[in-house]
C-alpha cells in the first residue's frame, strides 16, 4: 500500500507539474528529446518534473547522459521517475537518478547487468568486473544523491552481491547490507541474529512495485497519475495548479530515433553501397546513384541531430561522397578518386559511431564507449554483408530478367581483337551488334560527360574524355574497359 503523508496545510503554495514521457529504447535521440522537453517545462514554470518511464533498457552511454541530466535538473526542480510499466536495465539506471520513484501497481524495476554483443559468449572474470564496476559506481552515485538503499541498487548490477535486511535496534528501522559488510556491524546496534536474506548471491535484483515500496526504492505505489500527484501534494505540502502538462516526443524525434536504430542503419548503409555499386556498373546518372546520395544524406543528418556526428566527420563523409561522384560521372574506371572516396566514407561512418569533439580522434575511451561502438560496428557489418549478398544476386540474376535488366550491365565479354559487347540500344530486328575501339560515330545526346552516341545501327552509352560534347559531334571510341565506352571528339561538328 502507498504511504499516507499528512494533509497539506490550507495555505500550501501552488506549483505546476509536467509529465515528460520516456518510452522505448534508451538512446541518444531520447536524451536529446528529454533535454528539449525539460527546458520547455521549466520555461512554462513547472516545478515538478515527472518522467514517465516505460523501457526495457538501451545504450549505457545514453542512460549515463540522461542520469547526469536528471541530477542537474533536480537542482532547479523536483524530479520524479513515474514508472508505469517497467524500468529495466538502463531504465532502472535513469529512474534512480530522480529524487523520487513512484510506481504504478504491478510495475517492475531492476536487472541492469551489462550485456556483450558476441553471440554465445559471456563476460567472465576481470572483463565482467570491469564492465560492472562502472555501472555500480553510477548506482552508488544515485543512492547517495537520492537516499536509496545502496546495497539493493548494486544488486541490480552484479549477481555475486548477496543482500540482507537487518533491523537497527536503536532506531527500529530496517537497513540493507551486503553480506561482506555484516561482519563489521555491531551486534549491540543491529539484530544480526534475525537478519533476512533479500537477494541471493546468484541472482540479479528485479522488484515489483509492492516490493520496491517495502524496500524503500519506491516512495509510493499508486493506481494512476492523479494518485502520484496527490501523494506529492500531501507529502510536500503543495497544491498543483490544474492538470499537468504532458510532453511527448515529436514525430520527427521518433523518426530520428528509428533511423538510428541498428537495424534501420544497417539497411541504409546497405542501400547506399548498393546504389554506388550499381551506378559504377551503369554509365550515366541514374536512380541508383540518387538513392545512394539520399541514403548518405539520411545517415549524416540523423547522426548529426543526435550529437554523434561533428562537423569534421560530416565533412569527411561528404568529401568521400563527392569523390565517388567524380569517379562515377567524370572519370572513367576506378582510380585514386574512387579509392579515396571509399576511404573517406568509411572513416566518416566509423567516426560517427563515437561521440567526440571535432578536435579529438574518434576512438572509444571507456567501456561504455566501446559497448556503443560495438553496436555501431554491428550495424555497419550488417549493412555490408547485406550489400555483398544483394550485389551478388543482382550481378547473377538481374540481367536475365527482361523487365529489370536495364538497371545493371552485364560484364563486358571480349570478342575477336578489340571487339567488345557493350551496353547499347539496337533495332528489334537486329540480333547482335558489337563495336570496336576505333569505330566512328555521332553523339545523339549531349555528353556531360556521359550520354549516348550512335555507331552504325547501335546507340551506345558512352563517356567523353574530360570534356562535354554537344549533340551531333563526331566521336571515335578510344577505350572499352569494364562497362564503359570512352570516346573523344574527331573531325568537324555536324
Amino acid at each position: 500500500m502507498a504511504a499516507e503523508p499528512n494533509e497539506p496545510p490550507t495555505d500550501s503554495p501552488t506549483v505546476k507539474a509536467a509529465v515528460i514521457v520516456c518510452k522505448g529504447m534508451i538512446d541518444d535521440g531520447l536524451y536529446k528529446s528529454i533535454q528539449r522537453r525539460t527546458q520547455i517545462a521549466r520555461r512554462e514554470g513547472a516545478e515538478y518534473l515527472l518522467y514517465e518511464i516505460q523501457t526495457y533498457g538501451g545504450l549505457v552511454s545514453a542512460a549515463d547522459d540522461i542520469s547526469k541530466y536528471f541530477l542537474k535538473a533536480s537542482k532547479e526542480a523536483h524530479t520524479v521517475a513515474y514508472i508505469t510499466t517497467e524500468a529495466m536495465s538502463a531504465g532502472a539506471m535513469i529512474s534512480v537518478h530522480c529524487q523520487d520513484i513512484i510506481m504504478l501497481e504491478n510495475a517492475t524495476i531492476g536487472d541492469c547487468a551489462p550485456m556483450i554483443l558476441v553471440p554465445n559468449q559471456k563476460l567472465e572474470g576481470v572483463e565482467r568486473e570491469k564492465a560492472e564496476s562502472f555501472i555500480r559506481g553510477l548506482f552508488d552515485r544515485a543512492a547517495n544523491a537520492n537516499n536509496y538503499p545502496r546495497a539493493l541498487l548494486r544488486a541490480m548490477v552484479t549477481m555475486q552481491i548477496e543482500v540482507y535486511r537487518v533491523k537497527n535496534i536503536k532506531t527500529g528501522e530496517y537497513e540493507f547490507f551486503e553480506s561482506i559488510e555484516l561482519s563489521n556491524k555491531d551486534p549491540n546496534e543491529y539484530d544480526l541474529d534475525n537478519k533476512e536474506l533479500v537477494v541471493e548471491g546468484d541472482k540479479l535484483l528485479t522488484l515489483i512495485a509492492s516490493d520496491a515500496l517495502e524496500y524503500g526504492i519506491a516512495r509510493t505505489v499508486v493506481k494512476d497519475l492523479t494518485g502520484a500527484l496527490d501523494f506529492l501534494a500531501k507529502r510536500d505540502g503543495v497544491t498543483f495548479a490544474g492538470e499537468p502538462m504532458v510532453l511527448e516526443t515529436l514525430w520527427s524525434e521518433e523518426m530520428v530515433r528509428w533511423l538510428n536504430s541498428p537495424a534501420v542503419m544497417a539497411v541504409l548503409i546497405m542501400l547506399a553501397l548498393l546504389g554506388v555499386y550499381i551506378e559504377f556498373n551503369t554509365p550515366g546518372v541514374g536512380l541508383p546513384g540518387l538513392v545512394a546520395v539520399i541514403c548518405f544524406a539520411i545517415i549524416i543528418g540523423s547522426k548529426y541531430l543526435i550529437g554523434m556526428a561533428n562537423w569534421v566527420e560530416v565533412a569527411v563523409l561528404v568529401v568521400g561522397v563527392l569523390l565517388l561522384m567524380v569517379e562515377i560521372f567524370i572519370l572513367p574506371g576506378f582510380g585514386i578518386a574512387g579509392f579515396s572516396g571509399v576511404t573517406c566514407i568509411l572513416a566518416g561512418l566509423f567516426g560517427m559511431l563515437i561521440r567526440n569533439p571535432p578536435g579529438t580522434l574518434p576512438w572509444p575511451n571507456n567501456d561504455i564507449a566501446w559497448n556503443d561502438f560495438g553496436w555501431g560496428v554491428v550495424s555497419l557489418a550488417g549493412g555490408f554483408v547485406g550489400f555483398v549478398v544483394l550485389a551478388w544476386l543482382l550481378a547473377k540474376y538481374l540481367p536475365k530478367l527482361q523487365f529489370l535488366s536495364g538497371l545493371i550491365l552485364v560484364p563486358t565479354a571480349a570478342k575477336l581483337g578489340t571487339e567488345f559487347e557493350v551496353s547499347m540500344t539496337i533495332p528489334p530486328e537486329s540480333k547482335t551488334i558489337s563495336v570496336n575501339v576505333g569505330d566512328a560515330g555521332e553523339v545523339v545526346s549531349t555528353l556531360r560527360p556521359t550520354g549516348k552516341a550512335k555507331f552504325g545501327n547501335a546507340i551506345v552509352d558512352v563517356v567523353a574524355e574530360a570534356e562535354f560534347l554537344d549533340k551531333g559531334t563526331n566521336v571515335e571510341i578510344i577505350e572499352i574497359h569494364g562497362n564503359r565506352v570512352v570516346v573523344k571528339a574527331v573531325g568537324n561538328q555536324s
